[in-house]
């Protein structure tokens, strides 16, 4: 179902003004590690009415939803969790999706957040009330109806660059009659053994399905577009002994998350900047193919032909080594069509398949979330951020006060973990809300001058960086416009955002409001 079946606008505003809803201080979107974790910071600063609203039964996020063969993280575990959240007992050095989504869920429990999360209850649109300094907040439920509206003081938007997937825009795509398998929504009832199977993509989730694909289909045709730069994922059972360790001694953990933090530091001089050190990886990275391929044929087709960094890098011990099993085969050429059989390529040959596999990511939305948000004077953020998507920090928009993005535009870090990004924008988040509720604002709304003096900074930063110099990715807009990656270490970035200034934000407050109100009817 579509936003717009479900009722509009100004029906809905006229029931609510019949029945106003309880306005909660905080609306979370989103039960994913972000949600809970701004839910965990917010309460610990004295926030409790919290409202989490979840489109899935269950939290988890993407990890939930990751349950193609081989899901893992490709960041270290010690470094892929929340700094007040640890888990002392990860099974191995890059966890499985399955024991990060566990993790998930013990967060959940062990924070007490449950009760605060609203399942089964997808936004549909958002609209803020200059008035009276609300977010209206429309939802649909699971069953297609419409669901409650809930009214905030202020919003977090925690539901992630990586929630919605899709079938590519393939010719013939509808054509094909055998099983169509997409890595992101995967089917587990589905069973590839003994099939013929095409994996399409050869990117961050394929490098992991490829390898488990190979052990049970019986042929394999890979269909590359663009080689990419993998290095060996050096994984490993972490030790009892560790595990315990970590129980006991917290200290002990958070000492070795800290060392891999600056070790993936350090990578940043040569994955996010183009210098030579950004020649000592590809040369690393080359070395890892003369060492794994044994064709030369094959390595001169899995060599990439642009700069380290400029896509995501890719972290696979297994990958060359399927790519050249017996049952195996990389296929180059461009893809003209799917056939009812399978797929046509560009030199006229059919290759008829009895699955094909769609490991071509996700829906990653540059342009802000899925849904209608109206900001204080009506305005559409995604009219406002079409092909220029612009935030403050990227965490405050102008123009749509009292919201808060997490993984907003230009957070992406090309070097280090997500989540310690993530963790910084959950303080700066955490700082807005509590100046809304303990000065009483109406509105918390960043200025214009001063986003625009930051994203021309931002921009001006980007150009020397690896993700500029001239490969086709998903970090940028169709144009070329740069609204996904943070230009600087993260050290940087979680400097900016410990650094909140009620001077950067346009303020009105409720007792300014009430105080005219008075003095109008007094006349």
């Amino acid at each position: 179902m579509s936003t717009s079946d479900v009722e509009p606008v100004e029906t809905r505003r006229r029931t609510r003004r019949a029945k106003p809803p309880q306005v909660h201080t905080t609306l979370i979107i989103g039960a994913g590690f972000t949600g809970l974790g701004t839910a965990i910071k917010l309460g610990e600063s004295g926030v409790e009415d919290l409202v989490i609203l979840e489109r899935a039964d269950r939290v988890g996020g993407t990890w939930r939803d990751a349950t193609y063969p081989g899901a893992a993280c490709d960041i270290p575990s010690l470094l892929y969790s929340f700094s007040f959240a640890a888990n002392p007992h990860w099974s191995r050095a890059y966890s499985p999706s399955k024991e990060i989504c566990e993790h998930i869920e013990e967060v959940a429990e062990r924070f007490d957040l449950l009760r605060l999360i609203a399942f089964g209850t997808e936004v549909v649109e958002m609209a803020f009330d200059k008035v009276e300094g609300v977010w209206d907040v429309w939802t649909r439920l699971a069953s297609g109806k419409a669901g409650p509206t809930y009214r905030a003081r202020s919003v977090v938007v925690a539901s992630g660059p990586l929630s919605d997937a899709s079938l590519p825009d393939i010719r013939g795509i509808e054509d094909y009659q055998g099983k169509k398998l997409l890595s992101a929504r995967w089917d587990e009832t589905y069973d590839l053994a003994g099939k013929s199977v095409a994996v399409i993509g050869t990117g961050a989730s394929a490098v992991q399905i490829i390898p488990e694909v190979v052990k049970t289909a019986r042929s394999v045709k890979v269909f590359q577009r663009t080689a990419g730069w993998v290095m060996p994922r050096l994984d490993a059972e972490i030790p009892q002994a560790a595990k315990t360790a970590f129980a006991k001694v917290p200290g002990l953990q958070q000492a070795a998350r800290t060392a891999l933090f600056w070790s993936h530091e350090v990578a940043a001089t040569g994955l996010v900047w183009d210098t030579p050190v950004t020649t000592l990886i590809q040369q690393a990275g080359r070395l890892h193919i003369r060492m794994a391929v044994k064709d030369k044929w094959l390595r001169r087709q899995l060599t990439p032909d642009f700069r380290a960094g400029c896509k995501r890098m890719l972290m696979s011990s297994d990958y060359y080594p399927a790519l050249q099993a017996d049952n195996c085969k990389l296929i180059t050429w461009p893809i003209a069509t799917l056939t009812a059989d399978g797929l046509r390529t560009g030199d006229g040959v059919e290759h008829h398949v009895d699955a094909i596999i769609f490991a071509t990511g996700y829906d990653v939305h540059l342009e802000g979330p899925p849904f209608r948000i109206a900001g204080m004077d009506g305005q559409v953020l995604g009219e406002e951020w079409q092909g220029r998507p612009q935030a403050y920090k990227s965490a405050s928009a102008h123009g749509f006060p009292n919201l808060f993005f997490t993984c907003g535009p230009n957070s992406g870090p090309g070097h280090n973990s997500l989540l310690v990004y993530v963790q910084g924008q959950i303080a700066y988040a955490v700082a807005g809300i509590r100046r809304i509720v303990e000065d009483d604002l109406r509105y918390l709304d960043v200025r214009q001058d001063v986003q625009d003096e930051y994203n021309e900074s931002i921009q001006k930063r980007l150009r020397s960086t690896t993700w500029m110099s001239g490969c086709s990715s998903w970090y940028l807009t169709s144009d070329g416009f740069n609204a996904s990656m943070y230009p600087g270490f993260a050290t940087q970035y979680l400097r900016q955002m410990q650094d909140f200034q009620i001077r950067d934000y346009e303020v009105a407050s409720h007792a300014a409001r009430r105080l005219w109100n008075a003095s109008v009817a007094a006349v």
